[in-house]
């Protein structure tokens, strides 16, 4: 099986801290990798060094088997980040022109919109469960609603990868599981590797495949029996202090404190 992500000995630092340091995994293609750990703990510095937002600095990351500063197909990763705390709801967009925006990365700025392209976006709805609202206004929906919307919007080029930072903020806590469970359904049914970064111990043990534990170094990294074997005690070893598990509402819920 192709690792569609391979990262090999790096290290971040801004200024005179480092955050990341010798971190070394893989992610192999059709998996859902899980990776939690503290706040300042590294994971966003990681995220966007995969995505090319930052210069690496020292070490290697590979994507689809090629060196980040060769490759040119990033309308392979789809990206959605914690769009709630800065979303503006008062955006006059309906719900499929949002998504439509999204086919700029593969079809360009200036390309003709054709039917195919129609059917895409309202595949891609129809992934995330939203295809009827697809008319609404982005603004008239709920914070679920919305993050599904821009799950959509990431899917419509129709990637390989998907990378989420914190999928569930500002999505109520009743919500959070079905949330969960699409993403669920994209991996195993649609075959879509992701890549989630989050502080919800529930996705792990119900929707995951691998788990890596960061906080500096990589703690932990490996498969979700593995992980769960390591919970308590040894979780805590991870993070570098006590955790705390404090249960949602939803099947299998909690939260890493």
């Amino acid at each position: 099986m192709q690792n569609i992500i391979e990262i090999n000995h790096l290290f971040y630092r801004y200024e005179k801290d480092t955050v990341l340091e010798d971190i070394t995994l893989s992610v192999p293609e059709g998996s859902f990798l899980a990776i939690v750990g503290p706040n300042g703990s590294g994971k966003s510095t990681l995220l966007k060094l995969i995505l090319g937002l930052l210069k690496l600095q020292k070490g290697n990351i590979s994507l689809f088997g090629q060196e980040i500063s060769k490759f040119k197909e990033w309308h392979k990763i789809g990206y959605v980040s914690q769009k709630a705390n800065s979303f503006n709801t008062g955006f006059p967009a309906t719900v499929f022109e949002v998504v439509a925006s999204g086919l700029t990365k593969k079809l360009g700025l200036f390309t003709f919109f054709k039917k195919e392209d129609t059917d895409t976006v309202l595949t891609a709805l129809e992934a995330v469960g939203m295809q009827e609202f697809r008319n609404r206004n982005i603004g008239e929906l709920s914070g679920g609603q919305q993050q599904r919307v821009f799950i959509a919007r990431a899917l419509v080029s129709e990637p390989k990868v998907l990378i989420l930072d914190e999928p569930t903020v500002g999505v109520d806590a009743e919500n959070v599981d079905a949330f969960y469970e699409m993403l669920g359904d994209l991996n195993k049914h649609q075959g879509i590797t992701l890549l989630l970064v989050t502080h919800d111990i529930g996705t792990v043990s119900d929707k995951v495949t691998h788990v890596a534990c960061l906080n500096k170094h990589l703690h932990f990294h490996g498969g979700t029996k593995e992980f769960e074997a390591s919970r308590g005690e040894g979780l805590s070893a991870f993070y570098g202090h006590n955790v705390h598990l404090l249960t949602h509402h939803h099947k299998h819920g909690g939260v890493l404190q």
